[in-house]
């Protein structure tokens, strides 16, 4: 499985020649699956961080302002849970990442594959 993942990886890498087009298009001459793919990748993991820190500052935000109420409280204490689970979820995919790349020397985050020279 992870031999016909990275014989599809390493295929994506092809360049779309768009330079013959029009200067305008020049911009787009490097874009490849590989780029996408990492873009995607990254922007998912930042974003979902992103996101989960703003409901832990939510949560904390929200059990100062419940004054003692014990629904609120109770509340902000689920928020800033959830919050901190999505961070722990977030940092683990990372690290997953790197391990993958320490193991099977193959980058998620900057999809650098290596070639196997027959």
């Amino acid at each position: 499985m992870i031999f016909l993942l990275t014989n599809l990886l390493a295929e994506a890498d092809r360049n779309i020649d768009l330079t013959a087009i029009d200067s305008k298009w020049q911009p787009l001459a490097n874009i490849s699956a590989q780029r996408i793919l990492v873009f995607a990748v990254n922007a998912i993991l930042i974003t979902a961080g992103l996101v989960a820190f703003f409901f832990l500052l939510f949560g904390g935000v929200q059990w100062i302002l419940a004054g003692g109420d014990k629904e609120g409280t109770e509340k902000a204490r689920k928020r800033i849970t959830a919050a901190l689970i999505g961070l722990a979820i977030v940092f683990s995919a990372y690290a997953l990442a790197f391990l993958v790349e320490a193991i099977f020397k193959i980058s998620i985050l900057t999809f650098t594959i290596p070639t196997i020279v027959p």
